[in-house]
């Protein structure tokens, strides 16, 4: 079946005939599409299985149940197979569609990196069997350049020596927090970086904690807190020179990556 909509951006898919998920655009960070499913199912056992593991993922509140059930053939063991496809590794995809007919598997839309298209096609092939054949039309997405050009180079900046947010830092993340509510179920990891002043253990406890009072930031203004990793890494990644106060000012830094 397939699961299908206006903006699709859950990716899952089932049926013979074809199925299809889908959500809408979220007005605000609190506002969750729906995911609309529909296509052609052999029997009622089959139809209650996909939409509970449907409902596991996205919750029972935002499934749209559109499937119908017809005396169609299927594969051996096929709703057990689609159903396994359903897993919260399709919320990695947004948009996208999932499309199942028969043994023939097509993934496509938009992913945040090249690990996660080859990730996301290989637990679609694990999910199912030798006799089906997975095609993973996935692209790497533009949200990772658009969270780059909402930070735009500058720095999230902290008290000295502290986890405590500055103004001026805290109004860049009122940037980010806008921007990421509009890219739905995404998930996101915020790392810290420091410069290499001072003990690496110190840094690195330092780094998380900024990390850590970021998300908390921005959970505090709207985004889902299970929507947000977080990871300090303290002076083992430096972009800049650590022997110039200049560059030293950049290597202290908060990234935002899609995963």
């Amino acid at each position: 079946m397939r699961l299908r909509s206006t903006l699709i951006v859950a990716l899952a898919a089932l049926s013979v005939t074809g199925a299809a998920f889908a959500q809408a655009p979220a007005a605000t960070a609190a506002t969750e599409r729906p995911v609309v499913i529909e296509g052609v199912v052999p029997d009622q056992a089959t139809k209650a299985r996909l939409l509970k593991n449907l409902r596991e993922v996205y919750g029972a509140d935002r499934v749209v149940d559109r499937i119908q059930v017809e005396s169609i053939a299927t594969p051996p063991n096929w709703g057990e197979y689609v159903a396994g496809m359903i897993t919260p590794g399709l919320k990695r995809v947004s948009p996208g569609k999932l499309e199942v007919n028969g043994q023939a598997v097509r993934v496509t839309g938009e992913v945040g990196n090249e690990a996660l298209r080859q990730q996301v096609a290989s637990d679609l092939s694990l999910a199912s069997n030798t006799s089906y054949t997975v095609t993973n039309a996935l692209k790497v997405g533009s949200q990772q350049k658009l969270l780059d050009q909402t930070l735009a180079n500058r720095i999230i900046e902290f008290q000295s020596g502290s986890a405590k947010l500055t103004p001026l830092g805290m109004s860049i993340l009122d940037e980010m927090v806008a921007k990421m509510a509009q890219m739905g179920d995404t998930s996101f990891v915020i790392i810290g970086h420091t410069d290499n002043v001072g003990q690496r253990e110190s840094n690195l406890a330092l780094s998380h904690a900024r990390a850590q009072a970021v998300k908390a930031y921005m959970v505090q203004k709207g985004i889902a807190g299970n929507h947000l990793d977080v990871l300090g890494k303290g002076p083992d990644e430096p972009v800049a020179d650590n022997t110039t106060n200049d560059g030293r000012a950049r290597n202290r830094r908060i990234e935002f990556k899609i995963q």
